[in-house]
């Protein structure tokens, strides 16, 4: 979220980009002062904030527990482990294996840039016969940089992760090392930002482009109906918005502005697309020095269509080796959903300081009543609450963009010891975000989606706790007459939450202990839910300044009605060379 200028109510009122409350999962309303500083922090955006954040368990001797000013640092390093995997149930299998990584953890802080990344690359040689070897990649990156100071800026993101993918679409976020079939999941944004004036107006406008995809290692059959499910390929997403609007009492008492917003995805899979345009007029009207009504109405055309699957000639779907569906390239492209007509938003914004600040939002959209709305709260350096409710309608690839959108630029990632995942929820110095609920099912269909994300970060001495959950709801939107037309207004669910705690030991000990939830329920004809949780540990010792002993844990557990449940423990021994 833009900055708003905190004590002073044209700095409150002033309309500065605006985005449809649809398409925002964290803050569907944005408000800025062009004349307020930027670069102060926010408790809605961790990009500059200066709460504490988890620090590494792997980082160099004598950075855990320090809050300096962020700079420009690049620590690559080389590791080696030893691992042990104990499937306790339904049935016992013991398997060991090595691996071999190689990856860099950077932090970015100079005048013009910030943010932070994390990229890792493993390969695990079995040593257990009948076992394959394999590789994975693992990666999290967000930066913002400032081309024109104060006036345009360029945001990035990225994700790289691994999940197990269940008979009816769910996705298991934190699969083990020899967990059947493992899907890799890519995704990566980038875009410009303009901020600017002309005379008494206020210009700004965004462009982001994102590309998804998940590797499709074989198709995933439901074996109760012996139906391929239909999961996500890859797609393509453009997000555009544009503002101009005044503050209150420049030409009328209140603040007035002219808005519009378009949003493109385009599915590989039948050639799904969405398309959703919207123009709008808001006003904005403060009334005190902390608090303003906010009203918006606009005319808004959305459209999600798809071609069939291509049939033989008894009529049945034709697949792909994998499963997959062929789609008919030569048949007309059909509707699944389509709204034309009137919008509208009403709500209030409360900024009481520069870190404290809540929306709460009602409206008609997508021919329903929407509710959404936004609370940071970063009282001091060592505490931050974020809290979101959105509302809106994604395919898989705009909704894990829109996500990655939020995650703040100053994030100190601690990837899971044994898959390298980041988890459900990340966290930054001053707000959090969760990817759990976008990653949540691997269905290639656009849906209707409503849920709340909330992450609480609170340090004590040399102890950090981190919380996080939320809810995603989703119904699915697909054409009559097609091979998709059964899911039309199914709806698939995800609740998922963790929580940690990491600290120092002494000087050159370190620990972090994470647990995790989630599970996914669905309205599909005789698929059953899927739940999944886990308690991982790194003890990490730095044996000189380069070279970092460390042991890991991890239980996980694993449950499905149509199959046996499943547990596993997993052990890990490892060397870490950080070469600076």
């Amino acid at each position: 979220m833009k900055r708003i200028c905190p004590g002073t109510v044209s700095a409150l009122a002033l309309i500065g980009l605006i985005v449809p409350a649809a398409h925002a999962q964290t803050a569907p309303l944005r408000y800025a002062d062009p004349g307020a500083d930027d670069g102060a922090s926010a408790a809605t955006n961790g990009g500059s904030g200066d709460a504490a954040s988890a620090p590494s368990p792997l980082a160099p001797a004598g950075d855990a527990g320090n809050k300096p000013h962020r700079r420009t640092k690049i620590v690559p390093y080389l590791e080696v482990d030893q691992s042990v995997y104990d499937q306790v149930q339904p049935q016992s299998q013991v398997l060991t294996y090595t691996t071999l990584a190689a990856g860099a953890d950077v932090t970015i802080g100079t005048h013009r840039t910030t943010g932070s990344a994390s990229i890792r690359y493993e390969h695990h040689f079995s040593e257990t016969r009948g076992t394959a070897s394999s590789d994975t990649v693992t990666g999290l990156l967000r930066t913002t940089t400032e081309l024109v100071p104060r006036a345009l800026t360029f945001d990035f993101g990225g994700l790289a992760t691994n999940t197990a993918i269940g008979p009816q679409g769910g996705t298991l976020l934190d699969p083990a090392y020899t967990t059947g079939s493992i899907y890799r999941i890519w995704s990566l944004y980038g875009g410009p930002s303009l901020s600017t004036h002309a005379g008494i107006l206020a210009v700004k406008a965004s462009y982001d482009l994102g590309y998804s995809e998940v590797d499709q290692l074989h198709s995933i059959v439901n074996t109760t109906t012996g139906v391929p499910a239909d999961l996500f390929g890859h797609s393509l997403t453009q997000q555009g918005t544009a503002s101009i609007g005044v503050r209150p009492g420049e030409i009328l008492p209140f603040g007035l502005a002219l808005n519009g917003a378009h949003i493109q995805e385009d599915m590989s899979s039948l050639d799904q697309r969405l398309v959703d345009d919207r123009i709008g007029i808001q006003a904005i009207q403060p009334v005190s020095r902390d608090l303003a009504l906010v009203g918006d109405v606009g005319w808004e055309k959305l459209t999600v269509s798809q071609r069939n699957a291509l049939l033989d000639a008894n009529g049945n779907p034709v697949l792909t080796a994998g499963g997959q569906y062929i789609t008919d390239s030569a048949s007309p492209r059909q509707i699944a959903y389509r709204t034309d007509g009137l919008t509208w938003d009403v709500g209030v914004m409360w900024r009481p300081s520069r870190r404290t600040q809540a929306s709460a939002f009602v409206g008609r959209r997508y021919d329903s009543t929407t509710y959404y709305g936004a609370l940071g709260y970063a009282p001091n350096s060592r505490e931050t609450l974020t809290v979101s409710v959105f509302d809106g309608i994604y395919g898989f690839g705009s909704g894990l963009t829109t996500a990655l959108q939020q995650v703040p630029t100053d994030i100190a990632p601690t990837a899971n010891p044994f898959n390298g995942n980041f988890g459900n929820c990340l966290y930054g110095g001053a707000a959090g975000a969760c990817l759990g609920g976008a990653l949540g099912s691997a269905n290639a269909l656009v849906y209707h989606v409503h849920g709340f994300n909330a992450t609480s970060s609170v340090t004590v001495g040399r102890l950090t706790f981190n919380l996080g959950g939320g809810y995603f709801a989703r119904r699915y939107l697909t054409a009559p007459g097609t091979v998709l037309a059964s899911y039309d207004g199914v709806l698939d669910q995800t609740w998922y939450a963790s929580g940690g705690v990491s600290g120092r030991i002494d000087q050159r000990t370190q620990f972090y202990l994470n647990s995790f939830v989630s599970l996914y329920h669905t309205d599909q004809v005789a698929a059953a839910d899927l739940g999944d949780w886990g308690v991982n540990g790194t003890l990490s010792h730095h044996l000189t300044d380069h070279l970092v002993g460390t042991a890991s844990f991890e239980v996980l557990g694993v449950n499905q009605q149509v199959a046996p449940d499943q547990v596993e423990m997993l052990g890990q021994l490892g060397l870490r060379y950080n070469f600076r």
